[in-house]
């Protein structure tokens, strides 16, 4: 049996950014199969509809979910006409919300798959990818369908359910990542923070990342998918003393997205507001709360939805480099430099920069970059508190490695990330030591510019050093780049600290 669903203008005019449509019934539905009598312990619908320009971010479609169901598969099409050039065409998400209902917060979520998939199914034992095994229990389920972007012409669709009946099935209980690497101590060490797999949009197994971060030298990573937390039980196996494994989310809302790195395991965190709600401060401290970190991933990427719109107050670090060192990148790089002298100040706390690769499917490369923590163990704790405390720098790969000093006349010394209390006048001298970056020139950068720059022997291993005060300088940090290839711009980047902060605080 199918209905028809037709969104007007009037209908939608006002809405706070949802609207649910009438509830589907499976009282007198057809078989899945088509065939009269036929189908025996399944039964489905379709329901069809039309979506104007303008319509809301998420349309909840109830489903009255029976006793005896054993799975609920859903699968869903939508059209995609031709539009003008600089238009943006039809683009629509999918996910479905349990008896639990859809308010804020999550308790109801089951699963999200974006534009991902076009069909999923879940069940007490298992779930598509994106998707949460459990109970199917009676009750209002809603599946929630976001049109990203409405074409001029609206967007017309079509979702299909179908229930299966039998024995509910045992739901396993999750097996999550440890928390701790063994027979680690105090080291710097490398990781990749933001990564997808095929539980939301990315093309790679979770076995198959962990393969490649191990091959790219790394000794952590962070499960990130969109909007979900269906990968965080998928890595059984895969983690060891040489690689911890993390887990988080990125949570991809309308205006921006954001990396909560770190989380507890199964901690769903919400996506479904925008800028305008004033909602992302108490979204932030959800995620701080189950012990994560807020990180704006690629606040100027240029993809619809991607740029960074709720400002910096709530985070905890910025993802300054995205994959490939591009354009964008190096205007955050600049917008978070210019942040950088109101800390140096003593007038605001200062957000810690960190690298990524976002990596998806072939070519990406996971580790490309990877953000080098100088942590006090191979542990969620210490590697959070090591990003948060900014002792961290960002390098294109493992073969990159340096070490970044500022010191004092009389034997002071700071760090990446900490302070050199000296007078103002008083000399003090930084120091890099940079090997495996041939071809490239390293640079100190302070609250001016870039002061001071001297390319590096064939060979890629080289030592730089420069004098100055803090009177002169009011920070110091440390940049690694390959020669300029787009004009105006500097070269990409192959490695980059964050500060020394210089003189004593006001």
């Amino acid at each position: 049996m199918e209905r028809r669903e037709i969104l007007r203008l009037s209908a939608v005019a006002g809405a706070a950014g949802a609207l649910t449509l009438g509830r589907v019934s499976f009282a007198d539905a057809a078989p899945a199969d088509g065939r009269p009598g036929g189908g025996p312990g399944e039964r489905t619908r379709r329901v069809t509809g039309h979506l104007p320009t303008g319509a809301p971010d998420f349309v909840y479609l109830p489903v009255e979910v029976p006793q005896g169901v054993r799975e609920i598969a859903v699968s869903y099409t939508y059209d995609r006409p031709a539009v003008p050039e600089g238009t943006a065409g039809n683009a629509c998400d999918i996910g479905i919300f349990d008896e639990r209902g859809t308010a804020l917060g999550g308790a109801g979520f089951r699963g999200w798959s974006g534009g991902a998939r076009t069909e999923f199914f879940l069940r007490a034992d298992d779930a598509t990818p994106g998707y949460l095994p459990g109970p199917v229990n009676a009750g209002t389920w809603h599946i929630a369908v976001g049109p990203y972007t409405v074409a001029p012409q609206g967007l017309s669709y079509e979702v299909t359910v179908i229930l299966r009946y039998g024995p509910r099935g045992h739901t396993p209980p999750p097996v999550h990542p440890p928390e701790r690497a063994r027979g680690r101590g105090r080291a710097w060490y490398r990781g990749d923070s933001h990564l997808h797999s095929v539980h939301s949009d990315g093309g790679r197994t979770p076995a198959e990342i962990a393969a490649l971060a191990r091959a790219a030298g790394l000794d952590f990573l962070t499960t990130t998918e969109h909007n979900t937390t269906s990968s965080h039980r998928a890595w059984e196996g895969l983690w060891g003393d040489d690689l911890l494994i993390l887990t988080g989310e990125e949570i991809t809302t309308r205006n921006g997205h954001v990396v909560a790195m770190g989380t507890d395991p199964g901690v769903f965190l919400d996506w479904r507001y925008r800028a305008r709600d004033n909602a992302f401060g108490r979204y932030a401290r959800a995620v701080r709360r189950a012990g994560g970190l807020v990180i704006p991933a690629h606040p100027h990427a240029t993809c619809i939805g991607c740029n960074w719109k709720f400002g910096l107050n709530d985070a905890d670090a910025v993802e300054v480099w995205n994959g490939p060192y591009t354009p964008d990148d190096e205007v955050t790089l600049a917008e978070w430099d210019n942040t950088l002298v109101a800390h140096a100040q003593g007038r605001a706390d200062w957000l810690p920069a960190v690298g990524h690769s976002d990596a998806h499917r072939d070519p990406d490369v996971v580790g490309l970059p990877q953000t080098v923590v100088l942590a006090d163990d191979l542990s969620r704790r210490a590697l959070l508190d090591g990003i948060r405390a900014g002792r961290v720098w960002i390098a294109e790969s493992a073969k990159v490695e340096l070490a970044f000093s500022v010191t004092g006349a009389h034997g002071e010394h700071a760090g990446i990330g900490e302070r050199l209390d000296v007078p103002g006048a008083s000399e003090v001298t930084a120091l890099l030591k940079v090997t495996g970056a041939p071809g490239c020139t390293a640079s100190f950068v302070t609250d001016q510019g870039r002061l001071h720059s001297a390319a590096l022997p064939p060979s890629g291993d080289g030592t730089l050093s420069w004098r100055t005060t803090p009177d002169n300088a009011a920070y110091l940090r440390a940049e690694v780049r390959h020669p300029a290839t787009t004009p105006g711009l500097p070269g990409p980047m192959a490695a980059m600290t964050n500060p020394v902060f210089l003189g004593r605080r006001c």
